[in-house]
């Protein structure tokens, strides 16, 4: 695989396998909704959001040739690349969407309708996809040597490993197994508390404290030490320099924005008040200086998208494993999204801002192809491209009339759409080339995309509001830290009402992390979260640092890894599919109904925690048999 020249597929071109069929397409839809909201509730708890390729192939492998008694590696992989789009579209719309609602809250905007969600999600999703096909030549094929594309070369990996599918998937649904109870008894019962801190009198404005959930183990995980210890940093920052700071020399003064005491607020209050503004602008900066950085990929990539778009790619007398989707076909869908974007109210553009629309989104779409193919989809600066889209829309809007809320809305809703074709281009590029190394045929895999971003999209509308209606957006339950942001700068630019200084503390706290060499984004998110959720997270990196300490060869340390993370995608997708059953819950009324007359005390749920992260420990050094 390290020559394209030489390079031959799993399946020959030649040889026509089943890939687009009822299973296929039935399983890889269950598992788009699915995937898709459990990593909604993910990324708002947390701001950040897990692949699901690799655990929708392997349940795949499970179901098809377990269950079904059938084995076909195509099936398997048209499975992963219809799932794989819900997760990335819900990693688009939680960056910016659930804005709507926090206005909505604050009386400003009536709730954003179902319909406007969909149509966001759609027109993002399809012009994602749609961008990404041009590109596929270029990217995914010519530098098959050059460009590693981690998650869809690592997906490929496992399903050529297919004859070990039926144990792969065990781990993970042993592992959403796990999470799912443990999440119900912790949170539904109440048996014990699933967040446990302590404030220190001697130090006002500090609190520690540890979130212990699985899904925050499983997350940590999977990130690895390294990006776990840069968010635990932040918040260390945050937690136990800035706020004991603002407590120490606040006093008794009353300090905008904040309309109490200084002496009066918990280290809660004070996160509330002044550390949320100096995160979100750190986050912001961050997002921007990873783009500065790549600016030079960014030009080089635009013009081979440029390059490729210019060619003329027939579909006839080709080979199977060489058909995409015709680009008349392409060119149609991208100019109806154009002209509805211009039509529907809920886009307050004219006809060049809708085009403006596309054009920002096929340059960040090539943007985002290409940086996966080089540092992964975990790596991809999706929130920097929607921060710049979102300076950049608002200023239109303010300048061209369409300021106050309607201008405010249409931002978000510009933003969201970008934001959600960079995800869904990532996505698709993975999954492409996953499909290149097995064999599968691009055009079924790109109808495949698309027929999974219409089911999320149609999906994504009623997690959303089921979330707010459950616990609120903004809350401890759900941060949503990367809408809140995007909230607060479109606010900014429109009212003029932002703490500027507050934002410029935290620019100037992300410029001195990227001097230092840290990097920024994670650093950012750790300063804006509540330092539990990072305590969490880094507890489960903990786990992957001892497992990669021990001794082994490579071949059997990426073993242990390889089951650790399979485990604990399991873990996210369980804890992910319970919060949203709680949610149900929690909006029938009926969640107060189960709770338990007694909790645990705090040390028990601090060694439940240790129990499930030493069982952790044992699946990722436990050999299959």
């Amino acid at each position: 695989m390290d020559n394209n020249k030489d390079f031959k597929p799993y399946i020959p071109a030649d040889k026509i396998v089943p890939e687009f069929t009822v299973t296929s397409v039935l399983v890889g839809c269950l598992l788009a909704i699915v995937f898709g909201a459990a990593n909604a509730y993910l990324g708002l708890l947390v701001g950040m959001t897990v692949s699901a390729s690799i655990p929708a192939a392997v349940i795949s492998m499970g179901i098809i040739r377990i269950v079904l008694r059938r084995d076909s590696i195509l099936e398997n992989n048209m499975v992963q690349t219809i799932g794989s789009a819900g997760e990335s579209l819900a990693a688009g719309a939680i960056f910016t969407l659930p804005a709507l609602f926090l206005w909505a809250e604050e009386g400003k905007i009536d709730f954003p309708s179902i319909l406007t969600i969909f149509l966001i999600a759609l027109f993002g999703g399809i012009l994602g996809v749609c961008f990404m096909v041009p590109l596929r030549q270029a990217l995914i094929v010519e530098e098959h040597g050059s460009l590693p594309f981690p998650e869809g070369t690592a997906c490929a990996e496992v399903l050529l490993a297919g004859e070990q599918g039926g144990s792969k998937a065990g781990s993970v649904f042993k592992g959403l197994g796990i999470a799912a109870v443990y999440k119900f008894i912790a949170d539904g019962f109440g048996f014990f508390p699933s967040e446990i801190g302590y404030a220190f009198k001697g130090y006002a404005g500090s609190q520690i404290g540890i979130q212990v959930l699985p899904s925050l183990a499983g997350v940590g995980f999977i990130c690895g030490p390294k990006i776990s210890s840069y968010m635990l940093a932040g918040g260390t920052l945050s937690w136990f320099v800035l706020m004991p700071a603002i407590a120490l020399f606040g006093g008794d003064a009353t300090i905008f924005p904040a309309t109490d005491p200084i002496s009066s607020m918990a280290p809660g209050d004070l996160w509330g008040s002044y550390i949320k503004y100096i995160g979100a602008g750190a986050v912001a900066a961050g997002g921007v200086i990873s783009l500065i950085k790549t600016f030079p990929l960014i030009i080089r990539t635009f013009k081979q998208a440029m390059k490729s778009m210019s060619k003329k790619h027939a579909n006839s007398n080709v080979l199977r494993t060489q058909e995409d989707l015709p680009m008349p076909l392409l060119l149609g869908m991208i100019l109806a999204i154009v002209v509805l974007i211009w039509l529907i109210p809920t886009f307050p553009v004219s006809p060049i801002g809708a085009l403006i629309i596309v054009i920002f989104g096929f340059f960040f779409a090539s943007v985002s192809s290409r940086m996966v193919g080089l540092i992964g989809s975990s790596n991809n600066p999706v929130s920097g491209m929607a921060i710049a889209t979102l300076i950049i829309a608002t200023l239109l809007l303010k300048v061209t009339g369409s300021d106050g809320t309607t201008g405010m809305v249409g931002a978000i809703a510009i933003g969201g759409v970008i934001c959600i074709v960079a995800a869904i281009a990532g996505d698709t590029s993975q999954d492409l080339k996953t499909g290149f190394i097995v064999g599968a045929t691009p055009k079924k895999q790109q109808i495949g995309e698309m027929l999974g971003v219409v089911v999320s999209a149609a999906a994504i509308g009623f997690v959303l509001y089921l979330l707010n209606e459950a616990w609120g957006y903004g809350t401890d339950k759900i941060p949503a830290a990367q809408a809140t942001m995007m909230k607060l700068l479109v606010e900014g630019i429109m009212d003029a009402n932002l703490p500027w200084a507050l934002i410029l503390i935290g620019v100037c706290v992300a410029i001195v992390a990227e001097i230092l060499q840290v990097p920024v984004m994670p650093f950012a998110v750790g300063m804006y979260l509540p330092f539990s959720l990072s305590a969490g997270i880094m507890a489960g990196g903990a786990v992957r640092f001892i497992v990669e300490k021990i001794k082994g060869n490579d071949k059997e340390k990426k073993e242990r890894a390889d089951r650790g993370v399979l485990f604990t995608s399991g873990l996210i997708a369980g804890e992910g599919i319970m919060g949203i059953v709680l949610a149900v819950l929690a909006v029938a009324g009926v969640d107060s109904a189960i709770k338990l007359p007694f909790a645990l005390p705090q040390i028990a749920s601090l060694i439940i925690f240790i129990l499930l992260l030493a069982y952790l420990y044992r699946v990722c050094m436990k050999k299959e048999k």
